[in-house]
């Protein structure tokens, strides 16, 4: 993924919402699937960490990008955003 696409991404995700939120219980495979389950049907999500969780949102996105073969995108404060291509191809990046 180049800077211009992850560019564009970003602005598609600023009006997102997190629709995950990630808190001080470590990640899991049900966690994982229902990432998975999301990024196939958007293809972008936004995803949270509680201020009382012990790892830093960039750990967690890496973490997770790894486990669902995903690209981060963003990560900012304590948000951040994925990226995975879908079958459908919903966005198409420049």
């Amino acid at each position: 993924m180049n800077s211009k696409q992850r560019a564009y991404l970003r602005g598609l995700a600023t009006s997102l919402s997190p629709i995950f939120q990630i808190g001080k219980n470590p990640l899991n495979d049900n966690f994982y699937k229902q990432v998975d389950e999301a990024l196939e049907a958007r293809e972008l999500i936004k995803v949270s960490i509680l201020s009382n969780s012990s790892s830093t949102p960039n750990e967690v996105s890496h973490e997770i990008a790894t486990a669902t073969n995903s690209f981060v995108v963003s990560v900012v404060g304590s948000k951040f955003v994925l990226y995975r291509e879908s079958k459908e191809k919903l966005i198409h990046l420049p």
